[in-house]
């Protein structure tokens, strides 16, 4: 068996990024995008791709994990709705199709991610260059006890349409940040509240669970490897001293989110077995 291959030390994202106006540039309301080369946690070597739309202020990143998933992270700032979505490839000789699809929708605090007109800005001086995280942050554990009706739920978010289709009967939210966005004004009839194990008391976890068809709490983990989580500021001083502060980089970091949530069989969750 192989061993855990040593992490690279992260780069500083000064040498790379440039959050000044370049030649050419994208102006206001613009769309970008930018790929890098991000280590995954095995030593492998993936590409991550950033859009940024300032015009709808949100912003997308995409990579393939190991394991072959393709995971989508959407954040809507106008909504303050985060959109995780996995695409997970399907075990063909136990029955399931050829991928399956997740949407995880979770409240998007404004500290969790650069804006959108930076993001659009960002250029790496290198493309070749291996990146790496230079902040790891820890595991977020998250129960999701809610389910999303994939028809209204535009009034959440535009981007749920787009980036949750293939997820139409597998959108999943929590109660809390149901009633944070209930007292923006969104309508409540697209959530419905999960069965429980308060509410089924033999209703165990996936992994414990023994027959396939009986329904069961999956979990679900995912990892964004790579994102822009901070603006880096530089001091500069004018002619008569004055100091003052602009924009030159950013801090780029790496979080991991588990997601529980109600399956109504465990053939929808294989993955989640004791090993």
């Amino acid at each position: 068996m192989r061993g855990p291959r040593q992490r690279l030390p992260a780069l500083p994202a000064l040498l790379w990024l440039a959050l000044a106006p370049l030649p050419g540039a994208p102006g206001p309301a613009a769309r970008a995008e930018l790929r890098v080369r991000v280590r995954l946690p095995g030593g492998q070597v993936t590409e991550e791709s950033l859009q940024a739309d300032s015009g709808s202020d949100c912003i997308s990143l995409e990579l393939r994990t190991a394991d072959g998933a393709l995971v989508t992270l959407t954040a809507d700032f106008r909504q303050e709705v985060k959109i995780f979505r996995a695409l997970i490839l399907g075990e063909l000789e136990r029955g399931q199709s050829q991928f399956q699809a997740l949407c995880f929708i979770t409240r998007l605090h404004r500290n969790e991610i650069i804006p959108s007109e930076s993001m659009a800005k960002l250029r790496q001086k290198n493309p070749r260059t291996v990146r790496q995280a230079e902040e790891v942050r820890g595991l977020e554990h998250l129960s999701m006890d809610v389910a999303v009706n994939f028809s209204k739920g535009a009034q959440l978010s535009s981007h749920i349409h787009n980036v949750c289709a293939e997820a139409k009967e597998a959108i999943y939210t929590r109660e809390e940040d149901v009633k944070f966005w209930l007292e923006k004004g969104v309508d409540g009839s697209m959530f419905e509240v999960l069965p429980q194990t308060s509410d089924l008391p033999d209703l165990q976890r996936c992994k414990l669970c023994a027959d396939r068809w009986k329904p069961c709490i999956c979990s679900y983990t995912l990892s964004i490897e790579w994102y822009p989580c901070m603006l880096k500021y530089c001091k500069s001083r004018d002619a008569g001293g004055k100091v003052s502060s602009y924009k030159c980089g950013i801090r780029s970091c790496q979080k991991g989110y588990t997601f529980d949530y109600y399956v109504p069989q465990k053939q929808l969750c294989l993955w989640d077995e004791e090993t």
